[in-house]
């Protein structure tokens, strides 16, 4: 099997040389288009680009309640602490987690009450799709809440 695939690899190669030259000769060089492996492969700005609607109600500081918007790579948008809403990102993005992920249902959580506060956050992360919604209504989305500060006012 071995010796027949050799064999026709050199019989492809012999014929392949002796071609080349006559159709050169003939018509110039003509330029190979675009490999398709390589296309779309390499990630684009608009890949891992961030742009977020954040929405927050009953944050118990009224001027932390209203609809915010975040863009980031450079920081700006109305978010009142842009610059350091975007670093956390970056920080999540590169340590792998997702901090728009929701609480797993089957989650042990302290039944305490952390406030009215909602939030909505919308929009692209990392080129992904985002639509995350927070409360304060027990320990784990407490400390959701928190972990995603200041990307998400601290909430009384």
């Amino acid at each position: 099997m071995l010796r027949r695939l050799t064999l026709t690899a050199v019989a492809s190669l012999a014929v392949l040389s002796a071609a080349a030259p006559a159709a050169t000769a003939v018509s110039p060089l003509v330029p190979l288009p675009p490999l398709p492996v390589l296309q779309g492969d390499w990630p684009t700005a608009q890949d891992t680009e961030t742009r977020l609607t954040v929405t927050v109600s009953e944050s118990g500081n009224p001027a932390a309640d209203g609809v915010f918007e975040l863009e980031c790579g450079p920081a700006g948008g109305s978010h009142p602490e842009a610059q350091r809403a975007c670093d956390l990102l970056d920080e999540a993005a590169e340590s792998g987690g997702n901090p728009f992920v929701a609480t797993d249902r089957n989650a042990m959580c302290t039944q305490q009450a952390g406030g009215p506060a909602a939030a909505r956050v919308q929009g692209t992360w990392q080129g992904e799709d985002v639509d995350a919604r927070f409360s304060r209504a027990n320990g784990c989305e407490i400390s959701r809440w928190n972990n995603l500060v200041p990307v998400l006012p601290s909430a009384r």
